[in-house]
């Protein structure tokens, strides 16, 4: 099934796992220089993991190795021999595959017709008796399978990523570059995936690198891993030999670790409460129903839950972008509507998914994105908004506070990286008295030293007396933050426990949409 592969002006390779390094690889756009002088061996049959914060050069060096980029300087090596890939049709004749974050799958066709058309030789006319018969043989010699006649819509998420990586085994790869392959999965079924990853591995099929961020996957999945900081190849070795706490010092270096803030202070009354709230989802089709929801002064409740399970439609019905069809939300036991002059009177402040498009306007400076929660309540009654120096020394003060790394404060705020939007809206939301805070994937694609410093403002919020609601789809991050611990799925609460007594299997079945 798996066509040969032929080394560009070489010898076809070997059969079985590719050993593929980078020896020097250097990546300069202009005067930036992305990567420099990394060198990293992935032996045959090896699982190996790398790690970085964003912007540390993982998405460059495998786009250099797949050929989307050519590397300035440097070499890479492939089963031992110089390789010249000029495109990613190179990197495929050579036995390379990549499997994205994000799905590249045609929901609307079969398995069958998804494998058959990835094929660069797939036929004008296809005869599908044939075809048929060839992906049968093909789907029982791997250690996992999907239906092939199922409509890729309808698979779970979990499946779907299964076919990824069936599709790239099936284009003949034997080198798989994995990119944070279980960001859309449950615990359960990262595993099963990355375990069957893992068996192909030790049987010799393929070698892998992935890209991840989860040090629980790297312990349990890697063989050896390699960290990058700022372009460079910080750090090496065997993963048996590491901790997570080495990893990180080498990712973030030890001179910004930061020790997680201390939880302190009692629970207090209940500050959020919803009964029988009920709202359409996205499709229109179906709803979120939550029966029963109620948030606490000084405590963090955690929903936990896979994309697409109503969590976006809930944060949206409580900033009051979309409408409630029944039920009831009340904040300091009066109803809530979620107008302007009810957030200020309630103090209630949030922190939505992708802050720069739901909680900025991008063309607007930082500092008047900054002064949204305060242009128009100076006190003295002497005007509608605040004057231009009112709000530059307002804005520069929290900048500083809460380290906004930021050229020009009076340029768009859509000039910042991802981890300083978030600061900056979190300088505007946590400025003044806050008694609700309400949250939504609050570190989705920063770095791990952003990640560190948000949460333990979220978690220095709650220690101050504010309520907290947490929408995440990293459960690692729910467990870290919460007192308490919620699932959503199917637009729906299924399933309550203290966080202390929380089991990962546990919370992970009742995300994938059935009890443990």
């Amino acid at each position: 099934m798996r066509p040969p592969v032929t080394a560009i002006g070489a010898d076809p390779l070997p059969p079985g796992a590719l050993e593929v390094e980078t020896v020097g690889m250097t990546m300069r756009f202009g005067s930036f220089t992305a990567l420099e002088d990394v060198s990293i061996r992935v032996a045959p049959g090896t699982f190996h993991a790398l790690l970085g914060e964003n912007g540390a050069g993982k998405s460059t060096l495998v786009k250099c190795i797949m050929g989307f980029y050519h590397a300035t300087a440097g070499q890479l090596m492939v089963g031992r021999r110089e390789a010249e890939i000029a495109d990613p049709r190179d990197a495929r004749a050579l036995g390379m595959g990549m499997v994205y974050q994000h799905f590249t799958l045609v929901p609307s066709l079969t398995v069958a017709e998804n494998l058959v058309i990835s094929r660069a030789d797939a036929p004008v006319v296809i005869d599908w008796a044939k075809e048929r018969a060839g992906l049968e043989a093909f789907m029982a010699a791997m250690p996992f399978r999907v239906p092939l006649d199922q409509p890729v819509a309808r698979l779970a998420a979990g499946e779907k990523q299964k076919l990824e990586i069936l599709k790239q085994l099936y284009l003949g790869s034997r080198f798989l570059i994995l990119d944070e392959p279980t960001s859309v999965l449950t615990p359960d079924e990262a595993d099963e995936v990355l375990g069957h990853v893992r068996g192909l591995c030790e049987a010799g099929e393929i070698s892998v690198l992935m890209i991840t961020h989860k040090f629980r996957e790297v312990t349990a999945f890697a063989d050896e891993v390699s960290v990058l900081r700022r372009g460079r190849l910080v750090g090496q070795g065997h993963v048996a030999d590491l901790s997570h706490a080495q990893m990180a010092a080498m990712m973030i270096g030890a001179e910004k670790e930061q020790r997680p803030v201390a939880r302190s202070g009692l629970r207090g009354a209940p500050m959020l409460e919803l009964r029988g709230v009920k709202a359409a989802d996205r499709s229109g089709l179906k709803e979120i129903a939550v029966e029963s929801l109620t948030v606490h002064a000084g405590e963090i409740v955690g929903i936990a839950g896979i994309s697409g399970n109503g969590q976006m439609e809930l944060m949206e019905v409580l900033t009051g972008q979309r409408a409630a069809r029944g039920g009831e939300i009340r904040v300091q036991g009066v109803p809530y509507g979620a107008t302007r002059a009810e957030a200020q009177s309630h103090a209630v402040r949030y922190l939505p998914e992708e802050p720069l498009r739901n909680a900025c306007a991008p063309r607007m400076s930082v500092i008047e994105n900054i002064a949204f929660r305060s242009f128009d309540r100076n006190g003295a009654g002497r005007r509608f908004w605040l004057s231009a120096n009112e709000m530059r020394a307002a804005a520069r003060d929290l900048i500083g506070a809460f380290k906004v790394k930021v050229a020009d404060p009076d340029g768009p705020i859509a000039a910042l990286s991802g981890g300083n939007v978030q600061r900056a809206v979190l300088a505007r939301e946590l400025t003044g008295e806050v008694k609700l805070l309400v949250i939504s994937n609050p570190c989705f694609g920063l770095d791990f030293a952003a990640v560190s410093e948000i949460r333990a403002r979220i978690v220095a919020a709650r220690n101050a007396g504010a309520a907290v609601l947490l929408m995440s789809e990293d459960l690692d991050e729910v467990l870290e933050l919460s007192d308490r611990v919620l699932v959503m799925s199917e637009g729906r609460i299924t399933y309550e426990v203290p966080a202390a007594e929380a089991k990962i299997a546990e919370i992970g079945h009742y995300m994938g949409g059935h009890a443990a």
